[in-house]
């Protein structure tokens, strides 16, 4: 996911439009720029969300295993998290039907930071051993929302700064058991997860 945020971060949380729906699809299963383009400006608001919506002892981003990966995730897409620093290994059922999101790195904090942040961000991700085309975004003006005790921003409320990282946003996995591998640095930070990610028939979104 990305490093704990320099700031008191909290984001906002918007509508993510075209996500759930039927769009083009690149040959490495991301979405196309075209059909991804609407939602561009919100999936960073978003997820940070969603990441400070739970308190640490049950936060996506703290959780060693992936058995707390379903908290709060919202209908219409499904997000994943990376760590505050070094690789864990993760196993999260995903349900069927759902667009799967997630930063390679990621950050919130100041424009001034974020430009420095990404001025060094690298990332890969590989599904079932192929590449995935990761996209840039840069300098969103995004509000956080956090509950208290939450890992990212410590605190409940709502506040505005800049978000930055490396994304990925896959099409609905076709049922059974996946494989994804997410890297990414910028600077001296490193973060990675080995997700083992298992979509069930009939679990639809």
């Amino acid at each position: 996911m990305s490093t704990r945020s320099a700031l008191p971060l909290l984001l906002v949380f918007g509508l993510l439009t075209g996500c759930g729906a039927a769009r083009e699809s690149r040959a490495d299963g991301t979405a196309s720029p075209k059909q991804a383009a609407s939602a561009a400006e919100t999936i960073q608001g978003r997820w940070w969300t969603w990441a400070a919506s739970e308190a640490e002892d049950t936060n996506p981003v703290t959780d060693m295993t992936g058995k707390f990966c379903d908290r709060n995730q919202p209908e219409d897409v499904w997000f994943l998290a990376g760590t505050f620093g070094g690789t864990l290994r993760r196993t999260c059922t995903v349900p069927a039907g759902r667009p799967v999101i997630f930063p390679l790195v990621n950050l919130v904090c100041t424009e001034a930071q974020c430009k420095e942040f990404m001025a060094t961000a690298e990332g890969t991700a590989t599904l079932d051993d192929k590449p995935v085309t990761p996209e840039r975004m840069e300098d969103d003006n995004v509000a956080v929302t956090g509950v208290a005790g939450n890992p990212l921003t410590g605190e409940e409320g709502t506040t505005t700064s800049y978000a930055c990282g490396l994304w990925v946003r896959l099409q609905p996995l076709e049922p059974g058991r996946h494989a994804l591998t997410i890297r990414g640095s910028s600077g001296d930070f490193h973060t990675g997860v080995d997700y083992t990610l298992i979509v069930e028939p009939g679990q639809q979104a």
